[in-house]
């Protein structure tokens, strides 16, 4: 971190390093704290159920909204207005699916992990092994997304140039996020998840009353400045077209990215993961009207802010700083209170990807480790209380290094589509496999695993063959073109494929129902009857 540059003109790099180095401490003390009731497997996976729903529902909006949400869609709104608040809605409408199909159920029926839900009323093994490896490749995606973005994040908000000092960042959040996982666990990663919503919350609100307070608190005010400022394409801002429209293409793709984020979140193991952390299914459905609540604030401020730069920035200076629409936001801290609050939003910005990469090694560790080696390899014979965490903390270990490695190989490249994959995957193998288990009686083990491994691999392929990869001036890979799917995001397509395998397969296959388990799983996750029981094994 030797070499400092300004990254945002009128920046203070040392300033915002400070400033990140405080919370780094602060939560690492928490955290170390945290540390000292984690001891059995419910205590590292689920932080000992100990969490109220409000508090649960924070540490879930601290997981969701990361580094995108805060930065990405801020910029886009500032650069295509109506458009980019379409981000916004998808985000937060996706809730209502987990609030009403996924919340209560999934913690009424499950134990720690998704399989646990999908392996209820079928064949252990192969189930398992199928959703650990979904979420293990939901995970990695997103983590390496999180991973890379920091390293982009790093030029312009903390003025560290050149390859060694982005490598160096990365390894350093790297470093940071294993020792939340290894030391404190859920219950570590989730005060730190609190703390970092209440941060961005918190700057998000400042920074939007103090854009209001420039116009006299007056909305429509702040709209015609920004169209003002934008001059001849200012009025696109105000109306939809401006990113999607210009073509048919454009518009399919829209409604594939749309369906990909509504129904992706409710399959996303790190948000389905949360739900375990409550004592009841009460505390679940709360957690997620918390959740919806700060969330739903948080993108409201985000309008405020992507049209606030836009009048007060302009979108021609945000479009030519260092990382175009990313900057729009911690230009706009610096154009409303200078320098130091400029490094305050730097720091939540790096708090955000800290807390969000947290979250996301955890639920791939405890998905290895209960999934795979204690039902898999150990056939369930394990003693949860030692060997079964020691598996899961290696795993974290594991996991970490390959996101520090992956994070430094992709740290130059487009990184969108790597989101893009882990919401299409999510909403491809693993909605269509938990809605049918919860709702469908005859769903069998066949069907699940054909949802779930044709579901990955159909997201997989159409995406390694779309314009997000090859094939434009902004893929990750300029070099080749071998895209001949059309799409950026494959979910009007994956998602009904997937819907479609699982359906067939459970309707050809020969494999007997399992009525009575399906019975039980039907009490138990409407009514939430012996989940108490079974968590305690």
């Amino acid at each position: 971190m030797s070499v400092l540059a300004q990254g945002v003109q009128g920046g203070n790099p040392a300033l915002n390093i400070s400033i990140f180095a405080v919370f780094v401490v602060v939560t690492l003390v928490v955290v170390f704290r945290a540390s000292r009731n984690t001891r059995t497997a419910s205590d590292y996976y689920a932080a000992g159920r100990s969490f109220t729903g409000p508090q649960n529902g924070t540490a879930i909006a601290g997981d969701y909204l990361s580094a995108a949400s805060f930065l990405g869609i801020t910029g886009a709104i500032a650069l295509t207005g109506y458009d980019g608040f379409l981000y916004s809605i998808g985000f937060l409408v996706a809730w209502l699916v987990a609030l009403l199909l996924v919340a209560e159920l999934m913690r009424n029926t499950g134990k720690f992990t998704m399989g646990d839900v999908l392996a209820f009323r079928m064949r252990q093994r192969p189930v398992r092994a199928a959703a650990a490896t979904s979420t293990l490749a939901v995970s990695f995606f997103y983590l390496l997304a999180q991973m890379a973005g920091a390293g982009i994040l790093v030029s312009l908000l903390l003025g560290i140039s050149g390859e060694t000092g982005q490598s160096l960042v990365i390894a350093v959040v790297g470093i940071i996020m294993i020792i939340y996982v290894l030391v404190g666990g859920m219950k570590g990663t989730t005060w730190v998840q609190i703390i970092k919503a209440a941060l961005l919350i918190t700057g998000a609100a400042l920074m939007t009353f103090w854009v209001l307070s420039r116009y006299d608190l007056n909305l429509s005010t702040l709209l015609g400045a920004a169209v003002d400022r934008a001059g001849t394409d200012g009025a696109s801002l105000l109306g939809p077209g401006a990113k999607y429209g210009a073509t048919d293409t454009s518009k399919i793709d829209f409604l594939s990215l749309a369906l990909a984020l509504v129904l992706g979140t409710a399959g996303l193991p790190h948000v389905l993961m949360r739900f375990y952390t409550v004592p009841t299914a009460r505390d679940a459905r709360r957690s997620v009207v918390w959740a919806i609540t700060w969330i739903g604030l948080f993108y409201l401020f985000s309008l405020i802010l992507g049209y606030g730069a836009a009048a007060l920035v302009g979108p021609d200076t945000i479009a030519a700083a260092p990382g175009g629409a990313n900057a729009a936001a911690p230009l706009l801290a610096l154009e409303l209170g200078g320098p130091l609050l400029l490094g305050f939003i730097a720091a939540v910005a790096f708090a955000t990807i800290l807390a969000v990469v947290a979250g996301l090694t955890i639920t791939a560790s405890a998905s290895f480790a209960h999934d795979v080696y204690a039902n898999v390899i150990k056939k369930g014979h394990v003693d949860s209380k030692h060997t079964e965490v020691r598996v899961a903390r290696i795993t974290a270990l594991v996991i970490g290094t390959l996101a520090i490695l992956g994070g430094i190989g992709a740290k130059n490249q487009n990184v969108a589509f790597l989101v893009a994959l882990a919401f299409a995957v999510a909403a491809s193998a693993n909605l269509p496999t938990i809605l049918y288990s919860l709702f469908w009686k005859r769903f069998n083990t066949t069907g699940a695993l054909a949802s779930i491994y044709g579901g990955l691999t159909t997201s997989i392929l159409l995406i390694l063959f779309s314009p997000a990869v090859t094939g434009t001036p902004t893929s990750m890979i300029t070099t080749i073109d071998i895209a001949w799917f059309p799409l950026s995001n494959p979910g009007l397509i994956s998602i009904p494929t997937s819907f479609l395998l699982g359906w067939a397969a459970t309707l050809l296959s020969h494999e007997q129902h399992n009525h009575p388990k399906h019975a039980e799983m039907e009490v138990r996750s409407l009514t939430g009857a012996h989940a108490e029981k079974a968590t305690q094994h």
